[in-house]
């Protein structure tokens, strides 16, 4: 069973990703019943928590390499410091006798990969880079969803390769897993803690992209619980345009309470499940869970664009309306932005 995330298709848990493309459909909604299953779970993740030991069992790997500051001329020497240690942490992974954690780090040592930043313990956190980020004109910011971990990034991958390939080459693509991802059953997903640890790592990765290229115009797209990641940044001056999809809300009342100058959007496909979950919040247990106002609703304020027909992990599926729409945001192109 999915969640407030990147897990895709409720009936799929194996298809867990925050941004990747798929062609799958689910069965007509069955709203009533979808929220009454919504709030038994709801009770079972506060009252029954499920521990990240079990989600993520301990994996031997290196400590993180020592890059220091990074800046234009660096780059390469950081790709390559971050290749390097991705290899070791495959090995090591492969002699603990995790093989498919040994399988997913080795993609990332290969020579075509470039990496900002990368870490293998634990969940993992990586911050990959598609594109030309020094001299780009426009960069996008992708943030994900809840579970989504080194085990599960080259599904997030491939969303953020399906946008760069639309963009071109003036423009570059960052996907961004900075930080942990709260499990799709798990008692994070359902508050802002995560979202709040997460904000100021966002926020000084904002700030490390201006000092690599002060020209850009940067976009932050947000998927699902990445929504109150982004929002948790909304009010830096240095970003243009702030996408919110598939999202169970941000923590803010309204586009004002974002106290941000950058254009706001918002955009939900038409079988994306996370329609079904309430949006709002309540105290349960003596803990706030909820995320506030829809972003789609009028009550929220945000431009809402037009994402087709797709699911919940959909937005970023090659020749959708949803992909066409949030490159033309990340291009400049709102007025050729089709309106929900």
């Amino acid at each position: 069973m999915t969640w407030w995330g990147n897990a895709g298709e409720a009936s799929t848990p194996s298809r867990a990703s925050s941004l990747a493309p798929s062609r799958e459909r689910r069965p007509p909604r069955r709203g009533r019943l979808r929220r009454g299953l919504l709030a038994a779970l709801v009770t079972a993740a506060v009252v029954v928590p499920v521990s990240a030991a079990a989600a993520h069992p301990e994996i031997p790997a290196p400590a993180p390499a020592r890059i220091g500051t990074v800046t234009a001329t660096t780059l390469d020497r950081a790709y390559a410091a971050n290749r390097a240690n991705a290899a070791e942490a495959s090995r090591m992974a492969a002699a603990h006798g995790d093989h498919g954690r040994a399988s997913a780090v080795r993609a990332m040592a290969d020579p075509s990969r470039h990496h900002l930043s990368f870490d293998a313990r634990g969940s993992g956190r990586a911050v990959e880079v598609l594109g030309d980020l020094a001299e780009a004109d426009r960069v996008a910011v992708l943030v994900p969803g809840s579970d989504t971990t080194l085990d599960t990034y080259e599904r997030f991958r491939e969303g953020a390769l399906a946008l760069h390939h639309r963009l071109g080459a003036r423009a570059a693509v960052v996907a961004w897993l900075g930080y942990e991802t709260p499990g799709t059953i798990s008692p994070e997903v359902l508050t802002m803690g995560r979202a709040e640890e997460a904000g100021p790592e966002l926020r000084s990765f904002i700030g490390q992209l201006r000092g690599l290229n002060d020209r850009a115009r940067i976009s932050l797209l947000c998927h699902s619980y990445g929504t109150a990641v982004g929002a948790r940044v909304a009010s830096g001056p240095d970003i243009s345009d702030l996408v919110f999809f598939g999202s169970p809300g941000t923590g803010a009342g309204s586009v004002a309470e974002l106290r941000t100058t950058a254009r706001v959007w918002a955009g939900r496909g038409a079988d994306d499940w996370i329609a079904d979950v309430p949006h709002g919040e309540a105290d349960l247990f003596g803990t706030t869970v909820g995320f506030g106002t829809d972003p789609v609703s009028p009550a929220f304020g945000a431009r809402v664009f037009a994402a087709g027909d797709g699911g919940h992990s959909d937005y970023f599926r090659p020749g959708s309306e949803s992909l066409e729409n949030l490159a033309r945001i990340v291009l400049g192109r709102t007025s050729e932005v089709t309106r929900a």
